[in-house]
């Protein structure tokens, strides 16, 4: 049979380009390749990479440095293949490169230069394929792509207009994952909103009952499995109002990641999003009205170009407005190929950093308060790991590895991935501290 080939991967960027991952790596893992953690233990190394701004590009880069000098056969895939001269440039030594999505090519390259054995095992692949997320808590991308024209995303140019998939597909695969143990099923695309209108909500028949590819019963479906269901990536439309009353009957949790990115009306349309801040106001109030414990998540951008001191300052005024629970934060980056880098009036660096540092100390303040009204409170939190006699869990309002951690005390007979009742006894600016209740 020959020895057993074994692949080393990175996966670096957003949840999307995870799930990519994990996409490749179950392809090669039902075909008999081994996937080791070391670059010694590999006979090749993928490195999926991400190219959005140019800080994740420069780690990109960095990522195939690291691998060319400590293996040496590297295939490199993701968003950042796409600027496949910048790789070959710095390093052109790879093995083979490809854009995002493109799964076959990434598979062929591997067997082009590391074939698999002809005989291999199946059943060592689980049904709900491989991942890299911890056995609890699992992406699920609906759709891919996106059919905005944000001025300053390539997105769009890197992996094309919105496709969703059908809903009967994406609810097998969420079956298949509760099955397995996941007890949180975190919804991704580009566009969560928009899921489903390429396929003009195409209907499925599903557990003998009909679901629509519409995110509102894609929600509601999801939310009888008995997973937490926590939604991200959602512009607000006006049908995600259909999505509160779910949260507010428990179906969903009542979390929303909304990416605003700005409030002032001059800085919106330069960047060409859809919707104005006074309507995300009253959208917003309006969630608070139907579900008052939802949770709003959101980025923003800061030194985008024309932005001037009175448009920071409505920034601002909005996120106190608004009450945002959680938010990022990213200076304006000239990514090549966005649109935005040809408008005029370009923000100094200087001006950036100083915007940035008072968006992070308004929201920091936005973010103690918030958590300061759940002292005394009991919430139901997941279990994530065990370290130093705490239990580190996350609420309803905390997404891993974005948002903020409960912290139980004296908690020995926890266990990660499980659920549990705690009352809340202190905060501070991002994270709760408890005891069980």
């Amino acid at each position: 049979m020959g020895a057993t080939p074994r692949i080393g991967f990175v996966s670096l960027g957003c949840p999307k380009a995870l799930v990519d991952s994990e996409c490749i790596l179950t392809r090669l893992r039902v075909e008999g390749y081994d996937v080791v953690g070391t670059y010694d233990d590999a006979d090749l190394v993928v490195v999926n990479t991400c190219g959005f701004i140019d800080d994740a590009i420069e780690e990109s880069l960095e990522a195939i440095g690291e691998a060319m000098a400590e293996n040496g056969k590297v295939i490199v895939t993701g968003c950042l293949g796409i600027k496949s001269e910048m790789i070959r440039e710095h390093y052109p030594g790879v093995l083979a490169i490809t854009g995002p999505q493109q799964y076959e090519a990434v598979v062929g390259a591997v067997h082009a230069h590391l074939p698999p054995r002809h005989d291999p095992f199946l059943d060592l692949v689980p049904p709900q394929g491989i991942k890299l997320t911890p056995r609890h808590y699992a992406y699920l991308k609906i759709s891919e792509g996106c059919n905005h024209k944000c001025s300053f995303c390539i997105i769009p140019s890197m992996r094309g207009k919105l496709k969703s998939r059908r809903a009967a597909d994406v609810l097998g695969e969420a079956e298949r994952l509760v099955a397995a143990g996941v007890k949180e099923l975190l919804v991704i695309s580009q566009d969560t909103s928009a899921y489903g209108v390429d396929l003009r909500y195409a209907s499925d028949l599903w557990q003998n009952r009909v679901v629509r590819a519409h995110i509102r019963d894609l929600a509601a479906a999801l939310g009888g499995l008995g997973a937490w269901v926590r939604l991200h990536y959602v512009y607000p439309y006006p049908h995600v109002d259909e999505i509160v009353p779910l949260m507010a009957d428990g179906l969903v949790l009542p979390y929303l990641d909304v990416p605003f990115q700005h409030a002032s009306p001059r800085v919106l349309k330069r960047m060409k999003r859809p919707a104005g801040a006074e309507d995300n106001l009253e959208r917003i109030f309006a969630w608070r009205e139907i579900c008052p414990e939802i949770t709003i998540r959101s980025t923003f951008i800061v030194g985008f170009p024309g932005e001037t001191e009175a448009d920071f300052e409505i920034l601002l005024d909005f996120l106190e407005t608004a009450g945002i629970d959680r938010a990022g934060c990213f200076k304006y980056s000239p990514v090549k190929g966005a649109a935005a880098n040809a408008l005029p009036d370009a923000v100094p660096e200087t001006v950036k950093e100083e915007r940035y540092a008072r968006f992070m100390q308004t929201q920091a303040k936005i973010s103690a308060a918030r958590l300061t009204e759940k002292v005394g409170s009991t919430v139901r939190v997941l279990v994530d790991s065990l370290e130093d006699g705490y239990a580190i869990a996350r609420s309803s309002a905390d997404a891993p590895d974005i948002d903020g951690l409960v912290y139980v005390e004296s908690a020995p007979n926890l266990v990660p991935g499980e659920f549990a009742e705690v009352v809340v006894e202190r905060s501070d600016t991002h994270d709760l501290y408890a005891r069980l209740a």
